[in-house]
């Protein structure tokens, strides 16, 4: 049984303890330099994984697909590998991991761009994507 939304929700919920937890030290300390990794950890990390691991929930078709597994293959090294990529670039003036974790978020959201497509566009019926009747349009 393939638990694509449960990984990424299980992943959101590390992201969040790890956001906080930066966001809490940066207060602690009065230095908020990184406040951009911070914002990237949340909303990368945390909310866009769990919005990812609800749309899944809700329609399990589209978790049970291929491009579902490839979508979590690029989005969860990418959400961590791009605030990593963000700090380097504040730090050290080298921006290379930002561009290419970048790079890989951004094929992760085509590729789930193109998931919600095939299941909603191009599915045969309402029923074989999972999707319920009350949200497909008129």
């Amino acid at each position: 049984m393939n638990r694509v939304d449960r990984y990424f929700l299980l992943l959101s919920s590390i992201f969040l303890i790890l956001g906080v937890s930066l966001g809490i030290g940066m207060g602690i300390a009065h230095d908020f330099q990184y406040a951009p990794v911070h914002a990237h950890i949340n909303l990368l990390g945390f909310a866009s994984m769990a919005v990812f691991g609800i749309i899944y929930r809700l329609y399990p078709e589209l978790g049970r697909s291929k491009m579902a597994a490839v979508h979590l293959g690029l989005a969860a090294p990418s959400a961590l590998l791009f605030p990593i990529g963000i700090y380097l670039s504040i730090a050290h003036d080298n921006p290379g991991l930002a561009i290419v974790a970048s790079l890989l978020w951004f094929s992760g959201a085509l590729i789930f761009f193109a998931n919600l497509v095939r299941g909603f566009v191009f599915a045969k019926d309402a029923a074989a994507a999972g999707v319920r009747q009350d949200l497909r349009p008129a």
